[in-house]
């Protein structure tokens, strides 16, 4: 199947039952997009909702990967099976670079090397954008870190225990920076 990129996909009703339905997929995985299995559909809503606010307010860009229809390039292109989010600095000290967030691909799709396809995209657009650098937060234990420094990602820094996925499960807050300059 064809993989199609959409920067800034108009956030039409269906592009938003298809992420929701994404990011469900994706966080009953086990994802570390937000959640812990198990969740609803009702724990996402106010996040996305709060998310898809960003972008039409303009504090965050969005791009969409769809897989589905040979050579077509139009939104809707397919169905969503991955996204990341570009979220811009509001601080005027820190607009030169933003941080990269909600990144995932659908749990039945990864190994294939979408994600590396789509992490090059988000890339480029923000090089496209003028940013200097990318920031990402990765949750420790789950080995992601690998994945992103295979595209240029390095570790910059790491909280101890700041992310509680149970009561007692405390996982590293791992920071990755790419420069783009």
């Amino acid at each position: 199947m064809a993989l199609t990129f959409v920067r800034d996909p108009q956030l039409t009703p269906a592009l938003r039952e298809e992420l929701a339905a994404l990011w469900l997929d994706v966080s009953q995985a086990g994802g570390a997009v937000g959640f812990v299995p198990p969740v609803t559909a009702e724990d996402i809503a106010p996040v996305m909702r709060r998310q898809l606010d960003d972008v039409t307010s303009g504090g965050a860009r969005m791009l969409g990967a769809y897989e589905g229809v040979e050579g077509a390039e139009e939104e809707g292109a397919g169905r969503l099976i991955g996204t990341a989010f570009l979220k811009l600095n509001s601080h005027r000290l820190m607009t030169h670079w933003c941080t990269l967030v909600t990144v995932m691909v659908h749990p039945a799709l990864q190994g294939g090397g979408r994600g590396k396809a789509m992490m090059r995209e988000a890339i480029g657009m923000a090089r496209d954008l003028d940013f200097h650098a990318v920031r990402l937060g990765v949750r420790g234990g789950e080995g992601t870190e690998r994945f992103y420094e295979t595209v240029g990602f390095k570790e910059v820094g790491r909280v101890p225990a700041a992310i509680r996925v149970a009561p007692d499960d405390h996982r590293d807050d791992i920071t990755m920076w790419l420069p783009l300059i």
